[in-house]
């Protein structure tokens, strides 16, 4: 009964518009996002890259093939900004006849009872309604107006939302930006304050960390509210409490998960994005200037020595519901020095055939069990399997620290419990691992440390050890103890494209009727363990 109630409200607020539509927005949102040029450039072809892919950006706005992610990135509409960041006269054209196309676009919509897109697109074509609309006829303004208000009601009908993840925090966006675009409709506004204070609750943890548990959605929502606040402001109104309260819990999280470049730590589909970015929206994010000392509840391990920073997933996977974006990268370490990226784990991306892979736990820094992943993935995007315990010990010495770690995401598997001891210590140039798998049969393990790009790699098997260069981070020397140790070839989805790179693995193959447990060590110098050479 409770969705056929909902499907009947959404059919009605999708009836013609009721009431006087206004010719244009009262207030505009603002876009914290800057546009690409370049990318604007391309869009004048016709072409939106996705995640290194291109797409043909014309009159069909739908196509099966797509999947959610980049059905959400053209249908969002967040594109136009990079065609007012090249803000040419042919580049203001090109987006007034997009936009007039989607008006004039018949075809069911797939995404008419998506809150979080219709959100994403609400609020873009308010933030950059002055570069392609505010000069267009009376005809497009209005057909503009009307459809921004139906699509506002739209998200009203399906309040309270589905959604239990941050991007439910962009359908509340897109409702504010028609609410004081259109302050004359003010129910839209009613309803953002009535549902904004439980949309908040149920995502942010104790810590300050969503539930989610993704560096890529604590950014995200950091925007989000950010972005809100600034609408209060704009039409010189008071900000909920609840927003501001969020803003300063959520803030010094996403501090503490971003790497020494300024850019995010790699867990639970997150992308680095670009420092300049980040400190922008943290800027104007918080009343507070802080980085988060702990994350208990977010599960979340940051270890700091020297110029050292040791970044480590070592929670529980997201609840359902929470779980869309959750990776088997259970207890994956990133590691960074100065600016320096050294070992990360693979990114994400919205492509279909890359999505689910980089999810999985081999594109991961951490170890790998029969080829197995420590969680498994169902049809709907989430878990259908996950580590129930997480244990995290994290002790500190004369400004040296000891990780005892562990998950049992593969015991029902192959009944098998995953045991990983780190050591960081005080001067940040020795960082030493230890791996053990106890379990009721001898199995295969990979161990596998993802390297950044900009690292380079010098190998001779015959000398069982590794020399990895990394221009800030200077020349650190890897070797190991239990395993056969190679170089193999690994991409990077950190950035906006896929990056060819390598990953050091060492790989343990048991021998018939070898007793259990089986126990393996890696012992990476340097950086991972050991002495550091002379830096580069």
């Amino acid at each position: 009964m409770r969705r056929l109630t909902r499907e009947a409200r959404v059919s009605l607020a999708r009836l013609p518009a009721i009431g006087k539509v206004p010719q244009g927005p009262t207030y505009t949102a603002r876009d914290l996002i800057p546009g690409d040029p370049a990318r604007g450039v391309r869009l004048l072809r016709g072409e939106l890259e996705i995640a290194g892919a291109v797409r043909h950006l014309g009159r069909n706005w739908e196509d099966p093939s797509w999947t959610e992610g980049v059905r959400a990135a053209i249908q969002g509409f967040g594109w136009l900004r990079d065609l007012a960041a090249l803000g040419t006269s042919g580049a203001r054209a090109r987006a007034r006849t997009l936009v007039a196309d989607w008006l004039g676009f018949v075809a069911p919509d797939p995404t008419e009872s998506d809150a979080p897109v219709l959100g994403e697109r609400i609020a873009s074509l308010l933030a950059h309604y002055d570069f392609y609309a505010a000069s267009a006829d009376e005809a497009f303004q209005h057909a503009l107006m009307t459809h921004l208000m139906i699509q506002a009601r739209v998200i009203v009908a399906l309040l309270p939302l589905n959604a239990l993840d941050c991007s439910a925090l962009g359908a509340m966006r897109g409702l504010l930006a028609a609410a004081i675009a259109m302050p004359e409709h003010a129910g839209y506004l009613q309803r953002f304050l009535r549902y904004i204070d439980v949309t908040l609750e149920r995502q942010i943890l104790a810590d300050g960390c969503l539930a989610n548990r993704s560096p890529e959605a604590q950014f995200q929502a950091v925007r989000e509210l950010t972005e809100m606040r600034i609408m209060f402001q704009t039409a010189r109104l008071q900000a909920p409490e609840s927003v501001l309260n969020a803003l300063d819990r959520l803030a010094p999280v996403l501090r503490a998960l971003r790497h020494g470049d300024g850019g995010l730590a790699l867990f639970n589909g997150a992308s680095e994005h670009h420092a300049g970015l980040l400190d922008t929206v943290l800027a104007q994010a918080s009343r507070v200037r802080v980085v988060a000392g702990a994350m208990p509840n977010g599960g979340f391990l940051r270890v700091t020595a020297g110029r050292s920073l040791l970044l480590v997933d070592a929670g529980v996977p997201a609840p359902a519901g929470f779980d869309s974006t959750a990776n088997a990268g259970t207890l994956s370490l990133e590691f960074s020095v100065g600016r320096q990226r050294i070992f990360c784990n693979c990114g994400a991306s919205p492509l279909r055939g890359w999505s689910q892979m980089l999810r999985g736990t081999a594109a991961h820094s951490v170890m790998g069990i029969e080829d197995r992943s420590s969680s498994d993935f169902a049809p709907g995007g989430g878990l259908s399997r996950r580590p129930v315990h997480v244990t995290a010990d994290h002790q500190t010495q004369g400004g040296a620290h000891w990780l005892d770690l562990s998950h049992d995401g593969y015991r029902a598997s192959v009944g098998a419990t995953y045991r990983r001891r780190l050591y960081l210590g005080a001067d940040g140039t020795d960082l030493r691992g230890e791996e053990i798998v106890e379990g009721e049969k001898p199995v295969a393990m990979v161990l596998r440390f993802h390297l950044h790009p900009s690292v380079s790699v010098e190998f001779d098997p015959s000398e069982e050890e590794i020399v990895l260069r990394a221009g800030q981070g200077g020349a650190w020397r890897f070797v190991q103890d239990g395993g056969v140790l190679s170089v193999e070839d690994s991409v990077y989805f950190g950035g906006p494209a896929p990056v060819k790179t390598a990953q050091i693995t060492i790989t343990v193959r048991p021998l018939a009727g070898e007793p259990a447990p089986v126990e393996a060590q890696a012992e990476p110098t340097g950086p991972v363990g050991g002495e550091a050479t002379d830096p580069v």
